[in-house]
């Protein structure tokens, strides 16, 4: 793969941010009182989230991956 060394930059950029960002609002979104009914089963909200994080968490690899091929290619 052959990209520019400053395209491959700016992935990265965005892969780490990405890894940085989506764990920490994870952690926000299971300590959040609407993660869980009163019988402490995961609600809509959780769930939500958990697909929002674990797409955008997959995203951001797959971007850094692609960052760290176009440095290498």
């Amino acid at each position: 793969m052959e990209i520019p060394v400053l395209w491959s930059v700016v992935l990265l950029v965005a892969a780490a941010w990405n890894l940085l960002v989506w764990p920490q609002f994870w952690r926000r979104v299971t300590r959040d009182p609407r993660a869980r009914d009163d019988a402490g089963r995961p609600t809509r909200f959780y769930t939500v989230h958990a697909v929002l994080v674990g797409v955008s968490v997959v995203l951001a690899v797959l971007v850094g991956v692609v960052g760290v091929l176009g440095l290498l290619g």
